[in-house]
């Protein structure tokens, strides 16, 4: 199975982007989007049931705000949104896929860049999230999250790290919580398969960052021990310019 995660940054503009297009071409299993910033009826979801896709839509209940989805070709047995939080979940940032061999979810992590009120709401939902991800896994152990994690877990994902140590994204609290989740018994998929520097998901608009390779890694697919050995490989798509982040993909048995 091919299962992409893409943060999209407004999946309306996506879509004038040429996205529609783009899925058409890479045709994967299954796709998560984070960031919508939209609700089903302001989209044409015809448009991907017709690809051949089950779709989950999970909205913030703010308009234009957050959001994720999940479009698949196989039938997941159970979904559910969310994390049993209300304080959380009315941003619609969770969606949890159960199938028959292993249980996927779909993550979007609040950004802490507005200020100190949303770093604040930021690592609360990390803790939450830890402890939802922590009973899940003692549930379903084949387990796969994929997301965008709003942070750079080490120095080699992240461009300059020296100039960032104070910038939400790259704190040291925020990548201290990322060493305990990964703890819990979870694998970084990507550097599976690639322990190169210069290897990012994001970009600031600013400053020419994307043509200068000035990037974060913070879109990943995290994997359970028990899921290892079915991981047979692992991408980022810096070649889709639908968005300020870029597609990130696994293959798997």
């Amino acid at each position: 199975m091919n299962l992409y995660s893409y943060n999209v940054n407004g999946i309306r503009a996506a879509l004038n982007k040429g996205l529609l297009n783009w899925l058409k071409e890479k045709n994967p299993d299954m796709i998560c989007f984070q960031e919508l910033k939209a609700t089903p009826d302001q989209i044409n979801v015809p448009e991907f049931e017709t690809l051949g896709y089950h779709c989950l839509w999970n909205s913030a209940d703010k308009k234009g705000y957050s959001g994720t989805a999940l479009l698949t070709k196989l039938k997941p047995m159970n979904f559910s949104f969310g994390i049993n939080s209300p304080t959380f979940d009315i941003e619609g940032r969770v969606i949890r896929t159960d199938f028959e061999h292993f249980t996927h979810v779909c993550v979007y992590v609040p950004s802490g860049t507005m200020g100190d009120m949303r770093q604040e709401f930021k690592m609360s939902f990390l803790e939450a999230f830890y402890r939802y991800i922590k009973n899940l896994l003692n549930e379903k152990p084949n387990l796969i999250i994929s997301g965008d994690f709003n942070i750079c877990h080490k120095p080699i994902d992240i461009n300059y790290p020296e100039k960032h140590e104070n910038v939400s994204g790259f704190l040291p609290e925020e990548r201290e919580w990322f060493d305990t989740f990964i703890q819990l018994g979870l694998l970084d998929s990507f550097r599976m398969f690639n322990n190169n520097p210069n290897q990012y998901s994001w970009w600031s608009y600013r400053q020419q960052a994307r043509s200068k390779n000035l990037g974060w890694r913070i879109d990943y697919h995290l994997v359970s021990t028990n899921m290892k050995h079915r991981i047979k490989y692992a991408a980022i798509h810096v070649d889709a310019l639908h968005s300020d982040h870029c597609p990130v993909s696994i293959e798997f048995d």
